[in-house]
């Protein structure tokens, strides 16, 4: 079976250099996942945490964030995929400064298309709009079109200015009823509001859950809010859950280790681990 990795960073060798981030994410962020630890880890880390842990093929993001560019990033992940086609596959992004330039994020969205991508990285929330906005709408229509899967982050964040409202998985529903052919990811699986997640899976077969920058063992764990989804992931949920590890924040190892000790039905963990992926992404 092949193990895929849906959601790793774009690394650092491969990025242009960032401005500062507004210090309530980079001091949350850094609180909680120390992320600034592992800002710098390269394309060679990322080699080895792939040989490691045994992941035949990764999807590289380019998250885009505060400071960023977005034509950039996406260059990028272009040059990743390009040396080592076999192994990596392509997620862009587009600008979501605000004032948000329309027509330049969906012409973003196009050449995401061009360049053999198979999704589009969103983190509304970062840029103070919420999931549904309608400003996205072009975005969420291009990306339809283009018949490319649109990850959207889903759940908390740790910016203290950046109300989580924006991040509700359950504006998911009004975007997946407005455009009933464009797949969604709800990245990081929309944790606290696991229930509404699990809503919203279950009326929409497009919507899938990835579990990025997580530790799997809590899913398990109870007590943690993720018992709703613990529970359907490993029954009627099963065709809609995705291994990912957001990479650096989260090593990959340690992930695969954890969703392998989880007592999750063998074909549930075949269809996360990889086999839900293929068939998203045409490797099956």
């Amino acid at each position: 079976m092949m193990i895929i990795d849906a959601r790793v960073r774009l690394p650092a060798d491969l990025r242009s250099d960032m401005a500062e981030r507004p210090d309530d994410l980079t001091e949350g962020y850094d609180a909680i996942l120390d992320i600034s630890a592992r800002a710098a880890y390269g394309r060679a880390e990322l080699d080895a945490a792939m040989e490691t842990g045994g992941v035949d093929r990764a999807l590289v993001h380019a998250e885009y964030e505060h400071g960023d560019y977005a034509d950039e990033l996406n260059q990028g992940v272009a040059d990743m995929v390009a040396s080592a086609p076999e192994r990596y596959l392509g997620v862009g992004t587009v600008s979501q400064e605000l004032p948000l330039d329309i027509m330049r994020a969906v012409g973003q969205v196009a050449a995401c298309a061009a360049l053999g991508f198979v999704g589009v990285s969103l983190q509304p929330a970062f840029f103070h709009m919420a999931i549904d906005d309608r400003r996205l709408y072009p975005v969420y229509a291009k990306t339809a079109e283009a018949d490319l899967v649109a990850f959207v982050h889903t759940g908390i964040n740790y910016g203290t200015t950046h109300p989580f409202g924006n991040d509700h998985p359950m504006l998911l529903d009004q975007i997946a009823c407005d455009f009933p052919k464009l797949r969604l990811v709800a990245c990081h699986g929309g944790w606290p509001w696991t229930a509404e997640m699990v809503a919203v899976a279950r009326k929409h077969p497009g919507v899938y859950l990835e579990f990025g920058g997580l530790a799997p063992k809590y899913i398990a764990a109870p007590g943690s809010g993720w018992e709703v989804v613990y529970r359907f992931m490993n029954s009627v949920l099963q065709d809609q859950i995705l291994l990912g590890t957001d990479w650096p924040a989260f090593e990959i190892e340690r992930a695969l280790a954890e969703w392998r000790a989880m007592e999750l039905k063998e074909t549930v963990r075949d269809k996360l681990l990889g086999g839900n992926a293929a068939r998203l992404f045409g490797l099956d």
